[in-house]
Order: structure tokens, then sequence, then C-alpha cells
């Protein structure tokens, strides 16, 4: 189960899948720097295992959040420490729910709970709503993802969960009411249940249902899909956008990367031709440290203001001071 309640996400969230090897991290950091540029408040948050994004701005990024430059932050999430949070929450909730475990001696079980499928996704779930929580004063959180097959569990995560208990409270509510378990009050002329598992479950079912609006959101949750101009990069890409839209979450952008002349032009598969393609030229340079960043950027100004609308109304040049709010 989530732990807390889920803010609805104020910041713009941007998110960035693609396969291995294909420069969703570079696309990221280029993204987070030039929104930073036009003034905007920026985050960029690592949920990649590899966290490139120290490397590419050549600083040291932690759990806190690190000035990079004026406007942009960067994070990386420790997902072990989230597994770890994960599984003292389940075990607080089952001790508080089930105080009677201790008289049968079965907290030794505790520690199988963490060879259980899925925790990986529930980790970057739970470092997601903390930086909801966290940094929603910002305008925009840039989130480089994980591998494919673990950003897909995550966004399919609240579905899912949701569907689960829905199951869960059914099958409560069938036990209550063979064996007579509930308890209930008279308050104010209301009849209140008295059930503390059926009290976690709906607070388990707010918070999936928070987080499936906001990946639903089309205004401010978009997925920015990273490819290259080759079979493998193309062939899933094409598994990631189905898989999105099977769960009614749209991709927004194509960003087509490392592109030369030799493979400028070359059609994508027809599933692509209808969402917005942002194109990204091989770099002669290596994308490594700010000043290579921002050089790019400069020559890709008028492509990246296309693509990210919403920075319109702030400050329409790279590379000068910029009145961007402080960290």
């Amino acid at each position: 189960m989530c732990n807390g309640a889920v803010m609805d996400a104020k910041a713009k969230n941007i998110f960035f899948l693609g396969k291995g090897g294909v420069g969703k991290s570079t696309s990221a950091a280029l993204t987070a720097l030039f929104l930073a540029r036009r003034g905007l408040r920026t985050l960029v948050v690592s949920l990649d295992p590899a966290h490139n994004q120290a490397d590419i701005f050549e600083t040291r990024l932690s759990d806190k959040p690190h000035r990079i430059v004026p406007g942009l932050r960067g994070i990386e999430v420790d997902q072990a420490y989230w597994i770890r949070r994960y599984l003292k929450d389940i075990q607080r909730q089952i001790q508080h729910t089930y105080t009677y475990l201790t008289a049968f001696n079965l907290e030794k079980y505790f520690k199988v709970i963490k060879y259980s499928p899925g925790l990986e996704e529930y980790a970057l779930i739970l470092a997601y709503q903390e930086i909801l929580r966290r940094y929603a004063d910002h305008d925009v959180l840039i989130f480089d993802m994980a591998p494919t097959a673990l950003s897909l569990k995550f966004f399919n995560l609240p579905r899912l969960s949701l569907i689960w208990v829905e199951h869960l409270l059914a099958l409560r509510r069938e036990i209550i009411k063979k064996r007579e378990l509930i308890t209930k009050i008279k308050l104010v002329k209301r009849e209140i249940e008295q059930d503390k598992i059926v009290n976690h479950i709906h607070t388990s079912m707010r918070e999936y249902q928070t987080l499936k609006h906001i990946f639903e959101d089309h205004d401010n949750t978009r997925i920015y899909l990273v490819l290259n101009p080759d079979p493998l990069s193309r062939a899933e890409s094409l598994r990631i956008l189905n898989g999105l839209e099977e769960i009614n979450i749209p991709v927004n952008r194509i960003v087509l990367n490392k592109v030369t002349p030799e493979n400028d032009g070359k059609p994508l598969d027809p599933a692509f031709s209808r969402i917005p393609q942002m194109t990204l030229s091989l770099s002669t340079t290596a994308l490594i440290g700010v000043d290579n960043l921002d050089r790019y950027l400069a020559s890709r100004e008028e492509m990246f203001a296309r693509h990210l609308t919403f920075a319109a109304a702030h400050r329409p040049h790279l590379g000068r001071p910029v009145a961007a709010r402080q960290p």
C-alpha cells in the first residue's frame, strides 16, 4: 500500500522514457536546463538506477536536492532506501491492524516480504509521492525514468492496485457480513463503520485513484519517448507506446535522438506519425557539463521552445542571466 496522502500535482510532470542507450538521460538533462534558463523553477529527478544525471552535469547528486544552475536542482532516488521504507511501512501497518500477531509469534515472517515481486515499482511510487509533496512549488518536475519494463510497471501500478484493493474490499465486507465482526456506533445520527482493515483499504484506494488521475492528466503530465533511428530502438519504443496507451496515458512527444545526415528523414512506424516529433542531431562533442549542454541548446533554441510551449511566457533567450527563483 502507498504511504501517506498524495497531493495533486501542481508542477508539470515530464517523464522521459526509452530503451537503454538511446539518450533519454541526456534529453531529460537538456530539457531541464532549457526550462531553467527560461526562468522556470525546475527539478530533474533520476529514477533510473544507472543515475546518469550526475555524470551529465558533472556534479554530485543524492536524495537531497542539489543546485546545478540557478533555477535547476537535481535529485537521485535511492531505490534501496525506498524499498526498505516500504517494507517497514508494511510491517508497521500489519502490526497496527493485526495486534494479535504477536500472540502467534508470526512477526518472524515479515522478513519474507522483502522477496516479494514488484518491490521496485512500489519503491519508485513512494519516492514519486514524496517528490510531489516536497516540490509542489516548482514549475516543472522532470523524471529520468528507469528501464522500459520497470517504467511500464510504474505507470501501470495504480490501475492494477485499484483492481486488487477493490477485490480486497469486497472480500473484507463479505467476511464482516458473514462473521459479524464489524462494530457500529451512532454519532450525530450517522452510522460509522469501525474496521481498521476497511479503513486502510479505503485510504489505499484514494491514493491510487489520485496517482491514476495524475498519470492520466494530459495537461500536466507529459510523456517524452526517446528513440534512435535504428530498428531495435523503434521496436521497443512501439511497445512502450502501446503499453502506455492501453492504460490511457498518451505519449506527448517523440524525441528522435542521435540523428545524422545518413539516417535523417527515414520514416518512423506509422503509429509514431500522429505524435509531435523533436529531432535531436548527434552532437559532435560529448554532451557532458553545463557549458556543452548550453552550446547544444543555443543552436536548437527555436525547436526546444516550440516543443516546450509552456515556457513561452518566460525569458526567450539562452545563455543570459535569468530571473529564476533561487533554490
